[in-house]
Parts: C-alpha cells; structure tokens; sequence
C-alpha cells in the first residue's frame, strides 16, 4: 500500500513541504484516529499509534496547531512497539473549525485536509434552517466544498418543498435528498467519493451519518440508535473523530455530532451564505445601514415585498454579531499569551542588565 491511496499527492506543495524532513531521515503519515490525546496514524506500510513530542507541543501556541484528524504530519518511530513521535503538522489545504465547548476561548479542528463538507441535515423533526445557515458558514470558511445532504427523506412528507426551501438559503451549494435507512438516493454521492478525495460528515447527533457511513462502508462499522420521538434529536454514536477508506477508495472522516456549532474562523463564509442580503445591501441609501429603521434600506425594502424572509435576516445579524464577539476575545487571548510569553525573558534581561551593557 502507498499513501496515495490515502490522499496524499506526490509532487504537491504537500511533497515539497515535506522534501527536508524527508532528507533528514523522518517519515510521513496520516492521522486517522484521535481521541482525548492520543492518535493513530497510517503510514505508507501500516496504523500505528503516535504521540505528540514535547517540542511540537511546547510550538503550539494555539491548540489549532496541533494535530487532527485528516492532517498529514512528520513521524519518527521510537523504541517502544508501534508507538510514533510527531514532531511536525504539514500545512492544511483546508480546515473545518469551530469554537470549542464551553466558555474558554479557544478553537478546535474537526477536520483537516478536506475536500468536500457534507453538511447533513434530517427532514424529520430537527429539520432547522437556521442551524444550516451556522454550518455553511462554518464550511465555506473551511476551505472546502460544501454540499448538503437531507437525510431522512423517507419521513418526509415534502421533500421537494423542503429542498426548496433549502436552495433559498444555500445558493450556489449542491443539495441531495436521500434516505441512508432504506439506501434511497445515494448514487447522487457517487461523484464527490473519489479515490483520494477526503469527505467528512458534519451534522447535528441523530441526522443519520453513521447509518450513511456504514452504508457506504457496506457493513455495520458504526453503531446506530434511534433517535428521541418527541425532537428527533439523537445519542452520539460515533463517539470520536476518525478517517476511513470507502471501498470506493474515499476517504471519509466521520464525526461525532455537534450539540452545538460556535462560529471560530472571520473569513468570507459569512458573504458567501448571505450572498443574497449582500447583494441587497450594495442597494441601501446608506453604506453603513444596519438594516433596521433606516430610510433607503434595500434589506427591509425586500422584506416588505416578501423577497426576503424576515428570518434569514435576523440570523444573518446574529452570526455578525457572533462573529464580531469571537474576534475580539481572540484578539485578547493573543494578547495574553503574548504577554504571557515575553514576561520570563522580561524578567531574566532584567535580572541580568550588566550582560548587555
């Protein structure tokens, strides 16, 4: 087995990155696995499990800098039976990141190295345009492609209504309803699960990705529960993030579901999910209109004409406001930990004024 079977690309910017390690007598690998810590990783001849060096982890000033499932990373093999060091992720092509549970400041990568996002979503009842519009953003700021997947569709009394409601908030974006109980609609997926090509699944618990994946797989490597009657919602039942190889020869990671999906990166995610409320905006009387009572306001003027859903524009100051409330307390947390760093060195120059004069 090579590791192009496992996505890896030789003569890509990924191959040149890895030229001088290689030179020096490391290896490449692939993390596959990653629970609490601990990691496995595949390399060109078997899985292996790994664990950070000190160094890389001293390195880390932020955790997003440490290794995730999907990422490609240096190894060196150490004395102890299948244990890796990793001493070095390589650069991301794309990651899907989020703010980590909880009320510290910090984010984490669900997915690294990703080609195509499916964003699943049931069509039963936890059907939630709002929540869509969070993970869109969340998948364009990525890096990757992002396509929607209705799962559930067999439960669905609508589907064609439900799609179209879908395609007024995900412009642009492919939508495919299925059924991953019954088998109904999957052949739609073919062309994103191409040998090589990295998918992860991203979805609230109980949308059905593990009943997706182990169709794919074509054996039950996934548990599965049935989820609550009274909200549809579910259990996790994929209980960590792991990268598999489809018979197809794709690489799909799957994901344990999110109780909840905090905004993390400020790129263009936010545009590209509100193209329409962008657009109307080039429109408004003044450049700085908030969209609220303002007289020439081409946002409002839409709502009014029932172009627009009055929804769709609350969600969109939410996310702004969502956005614009993570940049600051990232901006104060890179300050602390800048201050936190250079106070030792502060502190040792001055301990020692004679060395520099």
């Amino acid at each position: 087995m090579t590791l192009d079977v496992f996505g890896w690309c030789p003569g890509s910017s990924l191959d040149l990155a890895f030229a001088q390690s290689a030179q020096a007598g490391f290896a490449v690998a692939r993390v596959v696995a990653e629970q609490r810590g601990a990691y496995q990783v595949q390399t060109a001849d078997q899985a292996v499990m790994a664990q950070i060096t000190g160094q890389l982890r001293h390195r880390a000033a932020d955790p997003l800098m440490l290794p995730a499932v999907g990422d490609w990373v240096v190894i060196e093999a150490v004395a102890a039976p299948n244990i890796a060091m990793i001493q070095q992720v390589l650069p991301r092509h794309s990651q899907f990141v989020r703010k980590a549970a909880g009320s510290t400041t910090v984010g984490q990568v669900v997915a690294a190295n990703v080609d195509t996002v499916f964003l699943m979503a049931g069509l039963d009842g936890d059907f939630n345009l709002r929540r869509l519009e969070r993970y869109l953003v969340t998948a364009w700021d990525s890096g990757a492609n992002p396509v929607v997947v209705l799962n559930k569709a067999d439960v669905c009394a609508d589907v064609a209504a439900a799609i179209a409601q879908v395609e007024a908030i995900a412009v642009g974006v492919p939508i495919h309803a299925i059924s991953a109980e019954l088998g109904q609609g999957l052949a739609q997926l073919d062309p994103y699960l191409q040998p090589g090509k990295t998918v992860a699944l991203i979805g609230s618990s109980g949308v059905g990705k593990s009943t997706l994946t182990n169709y794919l797989l074509g054996d039950e490597h996934q548990s599965t529960q049935a989820v609550r009657a009274d909200d549809s919602r579910g259990r996790h039942t994929t209980t960590h993030r792991q990268l598999i190889r489809l018979p197809s020869g794709a690489l799909l990671i799957d994901t344990p579901g999110m109780r909840e999906l905090q905004l993390w990166q400020a790129g263009s995610g936010l545009q590209e999910t509100f193209a329409d409320i962008e657009a109307l905006s080039a429109d408004c009387k003044f450049r700085d209109c908030q969209h609220d009572q303002e007289p020439g306001c081409a946002v409002q003027a839409a709502i009014a004409l029932g172009q627009l859903a009055p929804q769709r524009l609350q969600s969109y100051q939410k996310l702004q406001r969502e956005q614009h409330w993570i940049e600051q307390r990232r901006e104060g947390r890179a300050h602390q930990n800048s201050k936190r760093r250079w106070k030792p060195i502060t502190k040792t120059l001055r301990q020692q004024p004679k060395r520099w004069q």
